[in-house]
């Protein structure tokens, strides 16, 4: 074996793809795809060299992956990547142990929460009539949804107070009443904006409501029924045959960001997630970074 002197991620990256270039006569698009897959390793494990990684950091990255709701399918080809990046190094004689070797796919038989595509999503956008006030309502509460990764509970809680557009921001009170800071788009801005100066404003508004963004025709804020009817009767319209609740938006949010590229860690403190594997909150990141993940990442940022 070569002597191990730990160099960078980039380093042996860049040997792999040569590797696979060279000898495998992969496409640009094959070598992009596996880059990609062992960068994300590489962003998931905050270690310094690859050769840093054991079988235990792997399982607890894929752990953290399933939580958030990110599919099997996409699991099983990010670990897909890991491992013949791991065997690559064998055979160069840069390490002695594989740490993705006995580390088993994810299962697909479980049942898994549903995702939407992006233009899924879109087709529910379009389905809504826009000449009713409850429909500009519907409007603002999916983009909020999907630009935000709500719960739906977090959702129907959201204040006006709360709400800092200028910044980019919104404050959610979470479970055990933690709150945090999440990035909302500048979709999800427009729309909920449109409603609060043109719909919400006319409402007479019942004591103790005041605060609340969303609410009925009565005045008081939605209940979590109502936001599940609102979603099934939209589905029914866009003709999406998936089982789609309030929480699909979340999976769907989470899963276009750590597709897309995003840094785990930035989607885990947006969705205010505590990780099944261990009792640390998920690592503190500054307000301007998880803005910039957002928009970076983001399909309707």
């Amino acid at each position: 074996m070569r002597q191990k002197d730990l160099k960078s991620w980039g380093y042996y990256i860049q040997e792999f793809k040569n590797y696979l270039k060279l000898e495998k006569s992969l496409s640009e698009n094959s070598l992009l795809a596996y880059e990609r897959d062992v960068l994300k390793l590489a962003s998931f494990s905050k270690k310094s060299s690859p050769l840093d990684i054991n079988d235990d950091m792997i399982s607890n990255i894929l752990a953290e992956l399933n939580e958030i709701g990110l599919a099997p399918t996409s699991q099983s080809r990010m670990l897909s990547g890991w491992k013949a990046f791991y065997k690559f190094l064998l055979l160069e004689d840069y390490t002695e142990i594989n740490p993705s070797e006995l580390i088993d796919s994810p299962k697909t038989k479980r049942k898994i929460p549903e995702v939407l595509h992006l233009h899924e999503i879109e087709t529910m956008l379009a389905a809504i009539d826009h000449s009713t006030e409850e429909g500009n309502r519907n409007r603002a509460i999916l983009e909020v949804l999907y630009s935000c990764g709500l719960r739906v509970s977090e959702l129907t809680q959201l204040r006006i107070s709360d709400c800092h557009f200028k910044d980019g921001f919104v404050k959610i009170t979470g479970k055990g009443d933690k709150t945090r800071l999440v990035p909302i788009g500048l979709q999800a801005i427009k729309y909920t904006e449109i409603y609060m100066d043109n719909i919400r404003c006319q409402l007479d508004i019942d004591a103790g409501h005041e605060d609340f963004v969303f609410l009925n025709r009565r005045g008081r804020k939605l209940s979590r029924v109502m936001i599940f009817i609102i979603i099934k009767d939209l589905v029914g319209l866009a003709g999406i045959h998936k089982t789609v609740s309030p929480h699909t938006f979340r999976h769907s949010f989470a899963t276009h960001l750590i597709e897309g590229g995003a840094d785990l860690r930035a989607v885990q403190d947006m969705l205010g997630h505590a990780s099944i594997t261990t009792t640390e909150i998920y690592t503190h990141l500054d307000r301007a970074y998880l803005r910039q993940t957002m928009e970076q990442f983001h399909p309707r940022a």
